[in-house]
């Protein structure tokens, strides 16, 4: 009885050891391949009638979304100004999400194009 207590403890301990081992290496391969990657969008967006309501507003709801790191909407350009981590969401998701505040009804994005600096798009 005691060989066979015995012998279930050195499995039960070899069986522990190794799923710790495997989860480790799961672990370590997720945060490699979480690796941001940065990309910044200029959107024009057609539909906004005031710089508090409609611009403060899609700024916001850009700034809380999943993804997004950062987000200015300058209503005078109807533009929005958006950098993103692109293995989190896709510009098309972005266009998407701004088609869809307020219900669908008010805002429509016009355009999208992929930028490398903010400051060339603002001046």
């Amino acid at each position: 009885m005691k060989i066979q207590k015995i012998i279930f403890t050195i499995l039960l301990a070899v069986f522990t050891l190794s799923a710790c081992k495997s989860e480790l290496k799961k672990d370590t391969e997720v945060r490699i391949s979480k690796t941001p990657k940065l990309e910044k969008v200029a959107i024009n967006i057609s539909g906004m009638t005031c710089e508090i309501g409609c611009a403060k507003t899609i700024q916001s709801k850009l700034s809380k979304k999943a993804g997004i790191t950062s987000a200015k909407v300058i209503f005078k350009d109807s533009l929005g100004l958006v950098e993103f981590d692109a293995n989190t969401i896709s510009a098309s998701e972005i266009n998407t999400f701004i088609n869809n505040i307020a219900g669908g009804d008010l805002y429509t994005v016009k355009s999208v194009k992929q930028i490398e600096n903010f400051d060339l798009v603002e001046k």
